[in-house]
């Protein structure tokens, strides 16, 4: 049975981001999905001279150690002032300080998700420049705009968007196999 993981890129107990995740992730039949939650790797704020005096956290090791254990990746970044969340920023950073090839070449769905019409089109687009260099596989994207509007109830409920995600999906199932 393949391993999926689902990351959100927020740390909100209400985070869409997770909800799309999590949703995702559920759409590849015959995969165990796991979720990871920021809330669950709370890290010191990175700075080099903790890393120095410290060493790597524990936390970021045993959250890249998770993360490299999966036969594929769904992440959904939340978008703050057209950038990552500090809390995913700083668990980033973290991690490759462990090891510069954070996701591990491991298959990646690369999503973002909000409230407005641009759907984290921002932050979506600095990760598609950034999570190639370190180790970022990624093998599709999507971006859901309006979420409250086009996920209601616990599905997305927009058919072209449905159909995209599909796809996304599907290329996603491609890859880990």
């Amino acid at each position: 049975m393949k391993k999926i993981i689902a990351l959100a890129g927020s740390n909100s107990k209400h985070s869409i981001n997770k909800i799309l995740a999590t949703y995702t992730a559920n759409l590849i039949e015959g995969a165990k999905v796991e979720v990871l939650d920021l809330n669950d790797y709370e890290l010191p704020m990175y700075s080099i001279d903790y890393e120095m005096e410290y060493g790597v956290h524990d936390i970021a090791e045993k959250m890249l150690s998770t993360i490299q254990s999966a036969d594929a990746l769904v992440v959904s970044l939340a978008e703050y002032n057209g950038s990552y969340t500090s809390a995913f920023k700083n668990a980033f950073d973290w991690m490759s300080r462990a090891n510069k090839e954070v996701w591990g070449n491991i298959p990646m769905l690369l999503m973002a998700t909000s409230p407005g019409g641009r759907g984290g089109a921002t932050v979506l687009s600095a990760a598609k420049t950034t999570f190639p260099h370190l180790g970022g596989n990624i093998v599709a994207d999507f971006s859901l705009p309006s979420f409250g509007n086009n996920f209601v109830a616990g599905a997305l409920v927009n058919e072209e968007l449905k159909t995209e995600l599909d796809n996304a999906v599907n290329k996603l199932t491609v890859a880990m196999n």
